[in-house]
C-alpha cells in the first residue's frame, strides 16, 4: 500500500509564468495558480508547478556537470510535426539528439531537458 499519491511535479526555473505558458502550449491545460514565485499548470492528466529560483543554473545534457534534475516526456503522434511547433515556442533541439528513432531531446526556454516521444 502506498503512503500517498503523486500530487504535483515541481520544476525550478527563473520565470515561473513564462515556463508554465511554454508547457501549456506544448501539452494543453490551464494555468490555475500564479504569483511571482510559483505557477501551476493543470491538465487532464495531472499538474506541473514551476518555482522561481534566484541565480538559476540550467541543467546540461547529456553531461552531469549540472544534472538534469527532472525531465518530462511528452507523447506525440508525429515527431516531424511536433518538432517545429516546440521550436517555435522557444525550445532548443539538444546536441546528440538529431532524430533518434522514437524520441528527440530538447531544452525548454529555462534549459530543462524534455523529450518528445512516440509509441
Amino acid at each position: 500500500m502506498a503512503i500517498g499519491e503523486l500530487y504535483d511535479v515541481v520544476i525550478d526555473c527563473p520565470d515561473p509564468d513564462a515556463l508554465a505558458e511554454f508547457y501549456r502550449q506544448v501539452v494543453g491545460g490551464e494555468i490555475v495558480d500564479s504569483d511571482s514565485e510559483w505557477t501551476t499548470l493543470e491538465t487532464s492528466r495531472g499538474r506541473v508547478s514551476f518555482q522561481r529560483v534566484d541565480d538559476y543554473t540550467p541543467p546540461q545534457w547529456p553531461g552531469q556537470e549540472h544534472p538534469q534534475q527532472v525531465h518530462l516526456d511528452v507523447m506525440v503522434t508525429d515527431l516531424d510535426v511536433a518538432e517545429p511547433q516546440v521550436l517555435a515556442l522557444g525550445a532548443t533541439l539538444l546536441d546528440g539528439s538529431d532524430k533518434p528513432i522514437g524520441f528527440r531531446v530538447y531544452a525548454d526556454p529555462a534549459g530543462h531537458p524534455f523529450c518528445l516521444v512516440t509509441n
